[in-house]
């Protein structure tokens, strides 16, 4: 083989090193962002089931305060 052959081998393999050595990075990035995002999602769940729970408890008030205000119009007359 020449040395311009192995020259142009040299490089390419250097070439292919470096673009491997990118889709590693790439690879890990997207790997940390995923993980980032299915915490987000899990705590963005959490949240939503007690806002959930904390609507359902303002609903439950309200309509009791409903419920007494009638019973009390109904008591005192109009």
């Amino acid at each position: 083989m020449s040395q311009e052959h192995t020259r142009s081998h040299d490089q390419d393999l250097k070439t292919l090193e470096f673009r491997v050595d990118e889709l590693i990075q790439l690879c890990q990035l997207l790997k940390n962002e995923n993980q980032a995002l299915r915490d987000q999602q899990g705590s963005l769940v959490s949240e939503r089931a007690s806002l959930m729970e904390k609507n359902e408890l303002a609903r439950t008030r309200i309509e009791a305060m409903i419920m007494r205000l009638k019973s009390m119009e109904t008591e005192y007359g109009q």
